[in-house]
């Protein structure tokens, strides 16, 4: 049995969405080591850690995502596992958003020691990501954003017995995208805008929305699922490589100061001849959570990772939306739904292929395949049974001080700040908010 710590940092939303959750605490539920977790936002460095010899050392995806805020942010928390870079254990990186402060992640690579990148990028892009890693030291491997986890797929076979119809014809939930990730990115809500407008006029029952209040957390959204007999979806990913944020930086202030500017304004002013520089598409938990609870999707045509096949696995819709009129006549219908939402079922998630066990396994496999421990240990298998325990417990009571955090800090927060929009205009009290900050 080795000893895994998995480093991560959460401080936001509570409860976090399912699929965080799940992909966090997978190695603890499908290995047969002693896992640690260590919340670098709600504690400093436990002195126990320190005593322990880790085999394994994962710098999961919330914790390297963190470099979302600024360098200046993401450093501050990296220094608190500075220690790390002395560690004599196989080191594993699980990054995310590949398109942003990716000059970061390199830095973080490099400066960590970092033996294994396990990326949910095509390896077509690396290069681009990557330039400054020597691929002799370190070894790249491809794996998605997220999997099915065996506990949900069984919560939604007992959900879906609980569903007598699916009253909704077309359902489907996503955020406006930020013009600095790309053109490609726009068709979430294009599809959203596009659907909402026409369907209705064949009589179809819809429930789509693209605001963030209007999002499912937990179980409501596999219920929501399974309320609906079609998705929409598009891929997940970027079409522009922001090295180190400063494409973000200036889209954002140039929307400030021009609100209402088309997407070719934006790119002729903050980032010209860049869109397409970089190709990450890539499926989405979503897209497997939809063949769990045996929806149908429409999905824009792409590649998906290979793993859904276009009128195989879901109903193509083209990404000029030229038979858009076509696929609203075949919801209409409905006589492919079950067909193809089962095949969908059966090939994906029977298949097991796409689940957190298998990852686990995954990335065991490629990070120890040639580990031998050098140091033995000089702990006794009960004191590390105790340090183990005394783990989970700290472990719970950081999410404990994130929910406490987010209901009596942060909504709080946000009503005073609703309560300012309805007096002032949006605008003054971004300003004002700025302006406190700043200080």
């Amino acid at each position: 049995m080795r000893n895994i710590l998995i480093v991560y940092h959460y401080y936001g939303q509570y409860p976090p969405r399912a699929t965080i959750f799940d992909h966090l605490y997978c190695f603890e539920r499908y290995s047969a080591h002693r896992c640690f977790y260590l919340n670098l936002a709600t504690c400093n460095l436990p002195r126990y850690i320190k005593l322990i010899q880790f085999d394994l050392i994962v710098f999961h995806t919330i914790f390297l995502s963190w470099r979302w805020q600024s360098r200046v942010d993401f450093e501050k928390v990296a220094k608190k596992v500075n220690w790390l870079k002395q560690v004599d254990s196989i080191k594993i990186a699980l990054p995310q958003d590949e398109f942003t402060q990716t000059d970061v992640l390199c830095d973080f690579i490099n400066e960590f020691g970092i033996d294994y990148v396990f990326s949910v990028a095509p390896e077509s892009e690396w290069s681009k990501i990557y330039p400054t890693i020597d691929v002799q030291k370190v070894k790249f491997f491809n794996v998605l954003t997220g999997y099915l986890d065996e506990d949900t797929v069984s919560r939604i076979k007992v959900l879906a017995k609980s569903v007598q119809s699916r009253p909704i014809d077309i359902g489907y939930r996503a955020w406006g995208h930020p013009p600095w990730l790309g053109r490609y990115g726009f068709l979430k809500t294009i599809i959203a805008d596009c659907v909402q407008e026409k369907a209705p006029q064949m009589g179809l029952v819809t429930d789509i929305s693209t605001r963030a209040e209007d999002t499912f957390v937990g179980d409501d959204w596999y219920k929501f699922l399974l309320s609906c007999k079609y998705t929409l979806g598009v891929e997940s990913g970027a079409g522009i490589l922001d090295r180190d944020g400063t494409i973000k930086k200036k889209t954002n202030e140039y929307l400030i100061h021009h609100p209402q500017a088309s997407f070719d304004e934006v790119e002729a002013a903050c980032f010209p001849n860049l869109d397409g520089s970089l190709h990450l598409f890539v499926v989405s938990p979503r897209h497997l959570e939809a063949c769990a609870t045996r929806t149908c999707q429409i999905l824009i045509e792409g590649t998906y990772n290979g793993i859904l096949v276009a009128n195989k696995h879901y109903i193509q819709l083209k990404r000029d939306f030229s038979n858009i009129n076509q696929i609203l006549t075949l919801i209409k219908q409905d006589r492919l739904r079950e067909e193809i939402a089962e095949r969908a079922y059966h090939e994906i998630v029977g298949s097991g292929r796409y689940t957190y066990r298998g990852f686990v396994e995954f990335v065991l496999e490629k990070s120890l395949e040639y580990f031998e421990p050098g140091h033995v240990s000089s702990i006794s298998l009960s004191r590390y049974r105790v340090f183990y325990r005394w783990n989970k417990l700290i472990d719970k009571l950081s999410w404990i001080r994130v929910a406490v955090h987010w209901y009596c800090v942060v909504q709080i927060k946000l009503r005073i700040r609703k309560k300012l929009v309805n007096i002032f205009s949006e605008q003054a009290v971004i300003s004002v908010l700025r302006r406190i900050k700043q200080r």
